[in-house]
């Protein structure tokens, strides 16, 4: 057991994400709010709250610079955030050009905005695997669009569908969720600036200026102050979550598909069992679930974000910090473990054909049923089909033969066409297509 899963060296290969990792780490945090402070000295410069060149000076003298994490600790302890004892490091090193400084700011401005900078890095990050992902799943989508298997309710047979479809079902949030990524980042790619209470009264007037500035500094879209709005991260952690859900759904099916006694769709290595030769499991689907259910575990935590007290929380803001950074390095972990599960899908048709086949034709049922309805009422229909299964059960036959030899039912159809699993193919297909057509532009 580890506490840090996303970094340990033991379990982060499996359950994190180097790169995402990276973004959120200490270091790039606190490389981007020395970011934001040099671009809230460029602000205060642009708007003249302090001299251009003493803004030039910080600007300069800020260029490259890295804090330890390990020097902001202590004062991490005693503040409640780091911003404090990082601006007394920076003053301490420019002479009188530090009094320009932070002119204005408070902790919680260069602190959201350095998260605002981590999640843009972040969403690029995983709208980039999104859509490499979506397009691997409509290759395979395409590469499977005749292959027929048994579609499957509530655990048990139902009718023919093809893997096409299924495959295309896997991808249908995830085209949603990728067309949503314009709209998120607008919610949440926006600069927070409002000092001290919210109101920005230390810049008074020139307020509104000043926080256009630094959101032209920092490439955000400018807002009134936030601090107590949390729909940006809030919205961030809502996509995060139904992002490693739909690709939780996809490793599910994987895992029951890929059971010894189904064998119908392999994905993934396989891992090794320590006493039994024979096992493959399932380790990067089963991954990828135990982060769709830790990232769904940890969304009603960061709703509880959102009820901050009065001007400011402490309390209610630390909750981002511990929900949102992990979610983030579950989604890019899931979608890395999913590019990889779809690179290796190895569908096994035979095993599908024998599926369809099993139980007398009896996934059939539901088009014989539809099929007698056109000469009968549908309560008449399903009885004859029910007592034809009931005769193929008894006599070793088919429902096609079964219906073939009732004398009264017999000739009302051709039953071997009218009851082949292949008359699923051009439903599906068509379905199938409807679903990639709403990925705009593929």
């Amino acid at each position: 057991m580890t506490p840090a899963p996303f970094t340990s060296a033991l379990t982060a290969p499996l359950l994190g994400d180097p790169e995402a990792a990276d973004i959120l780490s200490d270091a790039r945090f606190i490389a981007q709010m020395i970011a934001v402070e040099g671009a809230f000295a460029r602000a205060c410069g642009t708007v003249g709250l302090i001299m251009p060149e003493v803004a030039q000076e910080i600007c300069a003298r800020l260029d490259g610079r890295m804090l330890e994490p390990q020097d902001l600790g202590a004062g991490m302890a005693s503040a409640g955030v780091p911003v404090p004892a990082l601006v007394a490091r920076l003053r301490a090193e420019m002479g009188r050009a530090g009094d320009g400084l932070h002119w204005g700011a408070t902790s919680q401005d260069i602190v959201d905005c350095a998260h605002v900078l981590q999640w843009r890095d972040l969403l690029a990050l995983l709208e980039g695997r999104l859509a490499r992902l979506l397009d691997a799943l409509r290759a395979r989508s395409d590469a499977q669009a005749q292959t027929l298997m048994a579609g499957r309710t509530r655990s048990q047979s139902a009718t023919p569908i093809t893997l096409g479809l299924r495959i295309a079902t896997w991808a249908q949030p995830l085209i949603a969720l990728e067309a949503e990524v314009p709209h998120l980042r607008a919610q949440v790619l926006r600069v927070q600036y409002g000092g001290a209470s919210g109101a920005a009264s230390a810049t008074g007037a020139q307020s509104e200026a000043l926080g256009a500035a630094l959101a032209q500094h920092l490439g955000l879209s400018p807002a009134p102050c936030w601090h107590l709005d949390r729909t940006g991260p809030q919205a961030l952690g809502a996509w995060l979550v139904r992002l490693t859900a739909a690709l939780g759904k996809l490793a599910r099916d994987l895992i029951l598909s890929g059971r010894s006694e189904i064998g119908e769709i392999r994905a993934g290595k396989g891992g090794g069992s320590s006493t039994m030769p024979q096992k493959s499991n399932p380790v990067g689907a089963e991954a990828i679930l135990t982060l769709a259910h830790y990232a769904a575990c940890l969304h009603p935590l960061l709703a509880q974000a959102a009820m901050p007290l009065e001007e400011r929380d402490g309390a209610a803001w630390a909750l981002e910090w511990l929900a949102l950074p992990q979610m983030g390095i579950a989604a890019a972990a899931c979608l890395r473990q999913a590019a990889q599960l779809i690179d290796s899908l190895q569908p096994d048709s035979e095993r599908m054909r024998a599926q369809l086949n099993a139980g007398n034709g009896a996934i059939m049922a539901e088009a014989a049923s539809f099929a007698l309805a056109r000469h009968m009422a549908r309560d008449t229909a399903s009885a004859h089909v029910k007592d034809a299964l009931a005769t193929a059960r008894v006599k070793g036959l088919t429902l096609a033969q079964a219906l073939a030899q009732n004398p009264s039912l017999g000739g009302l159809e051709d039953w071997d066409i009218c009851l082949s699993p292949q008359n699923a193919a051009a439903p599906s297909e068509a379905m199938r297509l409807r679903i990639w057509a709403l990925r705009k532009g593929a």
